[in-house]
């Protein structure tokens, strides 16, 4: 039978009044049956948050305690909590692995992280303070495709802020925050960090309710939109980590084997369901052949399948509508007369794409001006930098870009004139523990990661203290 998986409220199990079955998006087997908040295990959820609050707020010795004990249990238990995220999303073992892992040395590192104070202004008149307070219950709205990252992502620095926290996850990929929620009950008093789970209809209870303060979301820039606007109601603070459609710029002097190899697996990590993936590459004229066969031999080196077979690099897509809405964008440009260059598939039934690099499309394809979120990518080839560097910022997104060469200067110079959050030289998609990121134009706002996230997690206030 399918292992149940239960809600956290208040350091307790949370009943459900109904449960889902999920299926291994390679096999499409029933591999767990879900719970389903309703509107009133919201109200549980915050209220439990709310009444743990004051205390929370007080011990930051105890904050820092139990995020290092949260961050400890999620490396004790890497394998069983890996095991779990390759079954509910198809991320194969050696990556879930990687997430686990980098997500408990991420609470530890916030566990150890200063909380500023900054002086403004001290003479022998006045002294001037800004310092950090907490802001009360905290909603942290994850994603399915970096499940055990993004919650470590939120509940870090708002943990570590002094906000209680409620998370929901997305239902297409819960087990794993349930699971972290199960631990969290032996680690953190009660109601400090609450995890429930269900769809549209109870994230917007989460955010349309009057107690919480702060709302962190990872999700579409559409979704996005409709947190924010939902938000407005009581004036919530928002960081929003949205969509992507994140250009690569190649220059002419560039390590072309080395950048083929590095900007594969930019783009197609975790099947290519990465915000900050490469989404589109533009390359010069003369160097558009070459580059193009040097990336297709590494995407055909690279194996797809179930994410727990040996050696397999790309697992299925982790929704039967994410598989269809790369095969549409594909389709599309297949009728524009693109040249598709393909990896092989496996002889499973999950909702797989094969690896694919798309020639000869214009910039107004599909393809180019929409975020994929799967494994297909587009190969452009430009004149002139100037030229190369409008069509990157030619998109309503600005979440990351990079650019790829040797010269230092140039490659700097580039990477200043793209319209990004991040923007990389020689490197894409590298996030490391407690550096900032967050999104320009429509991919967002607010920061994760490090002292911004924690800034943005507290209310600012001004100490004036005349002498």
């Amino acid at each position: 039978p399918a292992a149940v998986f239960e809600m956290t409220i208040g350091g307790r199990a949370a009943a459900a009044t109904r449960h889902v079955d999920l299926r291994d998006p390679a096999t499409l087997e029933v591999v767990a049956s879900a719970p389903m908040a309703d509107a009133v295990t919201v109200d549980a959820a915050v209220f439990a948050a709310a009444g743990a609050f004051p205390e929370w707020a007080a011990d930051e010795a105890a904050r820092r305690a139990g995020l290092a004990a949260l961050g400890d249990a999620l490396l004790a238990h890497a394998d069983e909590i890996a095991g779990l995220l390759t079954r509910e999303m198809g991320k194969p073992t050696a990556y879930a692995l990687g997430e686990v892992k980098f997500s408990g040395i991420l609470l530890k590192k916030y566990a150890g992280l200063a909380i500023a104070e900054d002086v403004i202004k001290e003479d022998d008149r006045v002294a001037i303070r800004m310092i950090r307070k907490p802001l009360g219950v905290m909603a942290a709205i994850t994603a399915w495709n970096y499940p055990v990252a993004l919650l470590a992502q939120k509940i870090g620095p708002g943990l570590l802020a002094g906000n209680t926290i409620v998370v929901k996850p997305s239902p297409y990929a819960p087990l794993t925050a349930l699971r972290i929620g199960e631990l969290a009950r032996e680690l953190l008093p009660p109601g400090v960090l609450n995890v429930i789970n269900g769809g549209v209809d109870v994230g917007r209870a989460l955010v349309e309710h009057p107690l919480p303060a702060k709302i962190s979301f990872t999700g579409s820039t559409e979704a996005g939109r409709q947190v924010m606007a939902s938000a407005a109601t009581t004036l919530k603070r928002c960081t929003l980590e949205l969509g992507g459609n994140d250009a690569a710029v190649i220059l002419e002097d560039v390590d072309l084997a080395r950048a083929a190899k590095a900007i594969f697996f930019a783009a197609f990590d975790n099947s290519g369901q990465t915000c900050i993936a490469v989404k589109r590459i533009y390359v010069p004229r003369r160097l558009h052949d070459e580059f193009a066969d040097a990336f297709a031999t590494v995407m055909r080196s690279v194996r797809m399948g179930h994410g727990i077979g040996e050696g397999v690099g790309l697992g299925p897509l982790a929704t039967r509508f994410q598989r269809e809405h790369v095969a549409e964008l594909v389709e599309d440009a297949r009728s524009r007369g693109a040249t598709l260059v393909q990896g092989e598939m496996p002889g499973l039934p999950g909702w797989f794409h094969p690896a694919t690099l798309v020639l000869g499309l214009d910039d107004d394809a599909r393809l180019v001006r929409e975020e994929q979120f799967g494994p297909a990518v587009p190969l452009l080839a430009y004149d002139h930098i100037d030229d190369a560097i409008s069509r990157a910022n030619a998109s309503q997104y600005g979440l990351g870009a990079s650019v790829w060469g040797r010269d230092e200067a140039a490659t700097e110079a580039v990477a200043r004139r793209l319209e990004a959050g991040t923007a990389w030289i020689n490197t894409h998609a590298v996030l490391l523990p407690i550096v900032p990121y967050g999104g320009l134009k429509q991919s967002g706002m607010g920061f994760e990661g490090g002292p911004l996230a924690v800034d943005g997690c507290s209310a600012m206030q001004v100490v004036h203290r005349r002498k």
